[in-house]
This record gives structure tokens, C-alpha cells and sequence, in this order.
């Protein structure tokens, strides 16, 4: 396989490009997709086979089932930081070993209904939130202790309309590439 298949696998929607200046609409759009993309994946994963789910989305990479868990447990740290930076002046957020957390075995065997039953409730509180936002509030910011930068509300709700996208398109391929859609 070539650095290029590898990287198309890796990132099949590409890596997550940020409009200047993001726009109404473009929030409006991605609180959108947050709030379907529950649904999207719970119909798209439902009926698979635990073999399947056991599948990797490439060579080295998590399972259908790790990437389910991963989407919760991200997008439950996602949440804490959009109320962190709504409550907090510029919090330094908590990261975490998400490779480490895939790892664990709630990770590796777990049925998957509890993490898409968690997601769902997740997305509700979070697009409910979303939705009530002010321009000085999508503007407030948390620091990455990684990259020392701030991130702004209104860019995370994009990063994680794409984290949605994104995921869902490693599994989606999967499923085509082996004729289970």
C-alpha cells in the first residue's frame, strides 16, 4: 500500500479545513450534522456482525467497533470543553490518549449500543446548547494543551461536524469495500 492509498484511508473526507471568516450559515450547517449524525451511524452499524464490527477501517487501524466507542467517548470530551470555555475564561481543557482509551477493553469487546445510546444523548444536550449560542459566546475560546492554541467554540463545532464525518466515511468504506452495504 502507498503513502497516498494509506493517507486516503486515514483521512477519506480529508483533514478538516476551517473556513475565514465561518459564517452563520456555516454553524447553522454544522450544528446540522451533529445533530442527525446519531441516527446516521446507528443505521449504518445496527445490523452488522460482531465479525464485522471486528474489522479493521485499514491496515493498523481501529476496528468498526473501537471507532464507535472512540466517536462516544471524543464527543463526550468534546462536550465538557464546549461548557468548560462557555463557563471558564479560556480553560486549558484536559487531553487524552485516545489511542490508549481504543485500547481498553470497553473498547475492543463492548456491544456497541451503549456507546451509540451515550452518543445520541450526548448530541441532544450538545446541539441544544449549540443551538442557543450568541456570536460572543461561539467566539469564546479553551487552550489545547498540546498546541497552546485557543480554540474557538465556532471552529470546535466545525472540527467535530467534520469528527462525524469523518469517522462515519472510515466505516462507510469499509462496508463497501466488502459488500456489506
Amino acid at each position: 500500500m502507498t503513502n497516498d492509498e494509506l493517507e486516503t484511508l486515514k483521512y477519506p473526507i480529508g483533514k478538516f479545513d476551517c473556513p475565514e471568516p465561518i459564517s452563520q450559515t456555516h454553524i447553522e450547517n454544522w450544528i446540522s450534522i451533529l445533530a442527525y449524525f446519531p441516527e446516521r451511524l446507528e443505521t449504518l452499524v445496527k445490523n452488522l456482525t460482531d465479525k464485522q464490527l471486528d474489522t479493521p477501517y485499514r491496515p493498523g487501524g481501529w476496528t468498526i467497533r473501537q471507532t464507535v466507542h472512540h466517536i462516544s467517548d471524543s464527543h463526550h470530551h468534546s462536550y465538557a470543553r464546549f461548557k468548560w470555555a462557555l463557563t471558564e475564561d479560556k480553560p486549558v481543557i484536559k487531553a487524552y490518549y485516545e489511542d490508549r482509551w481504543a485500547e481498553l477493553i470497553d473498547s475492543k469487546l463492548a456491544p456497541i449500543d451503549m456507546s451509540l445510546q451515550h452518543l445520541k444523548a450526548v448530541h441532544i444536550k450538545l446541539v441544544y446548547l449549540l443551538k442557543t449560542l450568541s456570536e460572543e459566546d461561539l467566539n469564546k475560546c479553551f487552550i489545547h494543551p498540546e498546541t497552546k492554541k485557543e480554540v474557538p467554540i465556532k471552529r470546535n463545532i466545525g472540527l467535530y461536524a467534520w469528527h462525524s464525518n469523518h469517522h462515519y466515511a472510515h466505516i462507510e468504506n469499509v462496508l463497501k469495500h466488502n459488500n456489506w452495504l
